[in-house]
């Protein structure tokens, strides 16, 4: 009996002795973990500027990485000053670095202050780190569509809900907006993604997310599974492919007879219900418009390049490929516009100004062009490709990274004309030799996240992450070799802000506790879980919010004065709060920070 006392008493203890005693969340760390061969650097933090400016913290002179379990005591080193003890003017923040990249061997950590006697939160090193991270990310397109049922066992508890908008005057009967009452216009357009926190369904806002994940599949398929628990699972087709069909499908949908595409459908109002099958509103669709349908020619052009390579998928790619061409056709034999859509359904303008418009009809062509090998398409970008964002305007370029990436994908082409890969190839490492988005330097942020002052703006996080993506692109087509690592540890760095390493110590995806993360963006602005949250009901794991947004204008005076990193509320209140502004989740952030996420994720 004193025998098994005795062991019981050492398992408990075992059990209360794993980890710190204490933790000290200004020790901060990537909370999911790290590549055994990649740079590791905890950023410990001194607030000094902002709302958490009374969380002061100086730390040790000595620093230890421990094992989570027993303790054992891996590596030592020392602290070291950032940038000389100056205030980080974008976080507010004083700080020092922690380097244990020398620590490769895999299992479960936490950083040891010795002299505080305090600890970091726990962190794995593990080559697979980020892979169920991905699948929770892209479990997100998911719970985003819209008409299907979100049923065991693909939909977890509490986030399941009947299909929704399948109502009378809903999504499979739609009406007209320019002519609500004729019914004899309804229209089917019932599948698709919710855009944001929002029900509606936009083309033109589907194009950056859809090329997104396209070019993450191109670049590394292997890692991209078919076990993400959807419906489609095990089909034998990756589960990226099967939820960019899902899109797809209501994209076909949106698309005329005539090749032209229609831009957009929703609600005329804000009488929001929650969950989405309560809401029994009817929903309303706009006009054939220029800016979707050349959205929708290169989305379908490229998914038909990407979607050929599967043999259950031939004759969809080819179908796709027939849309492409017709889509295309309209939009260049038909007047332009960027006043289709006149804000009657709510409540994003989804139209592009004709400017933009240059730059998707390049985009386009490049896709059209490697499908079908014509010299018209070709011709297009050879004599316009320079009116693409990364041409005029390369913080821009941010916001429709697609850009870029068609860029660099049409230098891969082997019958490309020549002089304009040079053009593109030759921009591009200039870009990255010169511009502050790329030449990273140790002053430039604390947090090795480095974000120019102005895109501290709307979805802040998707440039971010597309910012990472774009330093990884020199990598991928090995421009400026010599600056290989700095562009390496400048995309793994933002990828560490996005789990933890940030002025909030917060990671930047919903409900990860179940992954690994203590402290998570929980309060995301979503029509349908923003009443459960009140409720204390978080949302499902792994979307992304907004972001930091110092062009903040709801009503809250706390926020507007906050350092740029600081400008973020893990709150969903509405109006005049409008928390939508910084919390609110979307189709295009998550794509771009899956595309970031899957540079890291290992095929094994």
């Amino acid at each position: 009996m004193v025998g098994s006392l005795s062991i019981l008493f050492l398992c408990i203890t075992t059990l209360f002795a794993a980890g710190p005693q204490k933790i000290q969340k200004n020790i901060m760390i990537d909370q999911f973990g790290y590549r055994p061969d990649d740079q590791k650097i905890a950023v410990i933090v001194d607030p000094k500027i902002g709302g958490n400016s009374n969380e002061n913290f100086n730390p040790g002179s000595t620093y230890e990485v421990r094992t989570w379990d027993d303790d054992k005591v891996v590596f030592t080193g020392n602290p070291v000053e950032w940038n000389n003890g100056a205030i980080d003017f974008s976080s507010g923040d004083k700080g020092w670095w922690f380097d244990f990249s020398r620590l490769n061997k895999e299992g479960e950590y936490y950083i040891f202050d010795k002299e505080q006697n305090v600890g970091s939160y726990k962190f794995e090193i593990s080559k697979n780190v980020y892979k169920n991270i991905l699948k929770a990310a892209m479990r997100v397109f998911y719970y985003q569509r819209l008409n299907d049922p979100k049923k065991k066992p693909y939909a977890e508890e509490p986030w399941t809900d009947d299909a929704a908008f399948i109502g009378p005057d809903q999504d499979r009967e739609a009406l007209y907006v320019n002519d609500m009452k004729n019914k004899s216009l309804a229209k089917d357009l019932s599948g698709g993604w919710m855009d944001a926190g929002d029900y509606n369904k936009y083309v033109t806002f589907a194009d950056n997310p859809i090329h997104l994940l396209l070019t993450a599949y191109n670049q590394n398929p292997k890692i991209f599974t078919d076990d993400y628990n959807i419906p489609e699972s095990g089909n034998g087709v990756p589960d990226i492919i099967d939820e960019i069909k899902y899109e797809l499908d209501w994209l076909k949908k949106m698309q005329e007879d005539d090749g032209g595409v229609l831009i957009k459908m929703g609600n005329i109002d804000f009488n929001i219900s929650s969950p989405p099958s309560t809401d029994k509103r009817p929903r309303y669709y706009g006009p054939k418009c220029s800016s979707s349908t050349i959205a929708a020619a290169g989305m379908f052009a490229h998914a038909a390049i990407v979607f050929s390579g599967f043999p259950t998928l031939t004759e969809y790619a080819k179908d796709l490929e027939k849309r492409a061409v017709k889509a295309w056709k309209w939009y260049k034999s038909n007047p332009r516009s960027d006043s289709c859509d006149d804000g009657t359904i709510e409540s994003g303008d989804a139209d592009y100004s004709l400017d933009m418009q240059d730059g998707m009809e390049v985009v386009s062509a490049i896709y059209l062009f490697a499908l079908t090998g014509k010299s018209k398409y070709n011709d297009i970008v050879k004599n316009n490709f320079y009116v693409t964002s990364p041409f005029y305007d390369s913080h821009l370029s941010l916001f429709f990274s697609h850009q870029e990436d068609a860029l660099l994908y049409y230098t891969t082409l082997s019958d490309a004309d020549e002089d304009v890969k040079k053009a593109i190839l030759s921009h591009r490492a200039k870009q990255g030799m010169g511009m502050e988005l790329y030449r990273y330097q140790q002053a430039d942020d604390l947090y090795m996240a480095y974000l120019p002052r102005a895109l501290y703006n709307w979805g802040s996080n998707s440039l971010r992450a597309a910012l990472g993506s774009a330093n990884y692109d020199f990598i991928i087509y090995n421009l400026n070799s010599g600056n290989k690592t700095a562009y390496l540890n400048r995309a793994l760095g933002i990828l560490h802000y996005f789990h933890g390493v940030n002025p909030l110590g917060i990671v930047y995806l919903s409900n990860m506790y179940n992954y690994g993360a203590d402290y998570c963006a929980d309060q995301i602005w979503h029509d349908w879980f923003r009443d459960g949250l009140k409720q204390g009901l978080k949302p499902p794991p792994g979307y992304v919010p907004g972001g930091p947004n110092s062009m903040y204008g709801g009503s809250l005076r706390y926020l507007s004065v906050q350092p740029l990193q600081k400008c973020y509320l893990n709150w969903n209140n509405g109006y005049p709060e409008n928390s939508w502004e910084i919390s609110e989740p979307a189709i295009y952030y998550q794509a771009s920070y899956i595309k970031l996420l899957s540079k890291f994720v290992n095929s094994e």
